[in-house]
């Protein structure tokens, strides 16, 4: 119930203050939220499929995030960021639906 709350609570907080993205993390905010979803599909799978575990998902959670900003941040000092930040999103893209089908297949067991 706490992350509950506490989600309720940060949007709340995000509508009535208008934050603002820093120019310099523009390019990487989106990355990190893809990799950031990918951790919680991986989660949910787990957690239906009764393999949870509080810090495996916190630390692939963290990981994710960390090491696709990085790789975005590569690919910008070698001038190919788009390209490598396209290739990101590609393969945790394929990563979190391969997560939502075994959510579905479990949940309407189709």
């Amino acid at each position: 119930m706490i992350p509950v709350i506490g989600l309720v609570v940060g949007v709340v907080v995000g509508l009535f203050t208008h934050p603002s993205v820093p120019l310099w993390l523009q390019p990487y905010l989106p990355i990190a939220i893809v990799a950031a979803l990918d951790a919680v599909f991986g989660g949910v799978r787990a957690l239906l499929e009764r393999s949870f575990d509080d810090k495996v998902f916190v630390i692939s959670f963290g990981t994710n995030v960390v090491i696709a900003g990085l790789i975005v941040y590569l690919g910008d000092q070698l001038g190919v960021g788009s390209q490598l930040s396209t290739g990101v999103v590609v393969v945790l893209g394929i990563r979190i639906f391969t997560n939502a089908a075994a959510i579905r297949r479990f949940i309407f067991r189709a």
